[in-house]
């Protein structure tokens, strides 16, 4: 194994403890509440900038200002949601299984996150470079960024280097 070898299994070690303090519920909810929150600042941004006309002249700084307000109202809503339903499963005595799903979640995570920074990767040279072919753990998520290449338009895809 090499340096780029147990920087890997870092970040997986990091994900994965990161996630055994805060659990399943916690790691999960706070995941879905920023995906949540994107998608009702990118669905419902259009319409309160509309509301905001009278108020901010600037049509393009009156969308961002309704995005990022949309955003930040909805992550803080979904915050709260996460806060009282993580306090409800340690009430129940649930919180073992909580960290140990939380410990998994944080692995495949690690593994996603890993797979990203690889595939970003292949937009470089780094792929034909030594220390990446005598790395013993990137070919399997190079195995997993090709996956996630081939979801990618032609356009795009032509332009990673394995």
């Amino acid at each position: 194994m090499i340096g780029i070898d147990y920087a890997i299994l870092g970040v997986l070690l990091i994900s994965s403890f990161i996630s055994l303090i805060r659990g399943f519920v916690k790691e999960a909810l706070s995941l879905a509440g920023w995906i949540l929150s994107f998608w009702v600042s990118l669905t419902f941004s259009g319409g309160l900038s509309e509301m905001l006309a009278s108020s901010i002249e600037n049509s393009s700084f009156r969308l961002i200002i309704a995005f990022v307000a949309l955003f930040v109202i909805s992550l803080i809503v979904s915050t709260m949601i996460n806060f009282f339903t993580t306090r409800l499963v340690q009430r129940t005595g649930l919180s073992g299984t909580d960290r140990f799903l939380g410990v998994v979640f944080g692995f495949l995570r690690g593994i996603l996150l890993v797979s990203v920074l690889v595939l970003l990767s292949g937009l470089t040279e780094l792929p034909k470079q030594a220390m990446w072919q005598d790395s013993a753990l990137l070919f399997r998520f190079q195995a997993i960024a090709v996956l996630m290449r081939d979801y990618l338009p032609a356009s795009v895809a032509g332009n990673f280097h394995f």
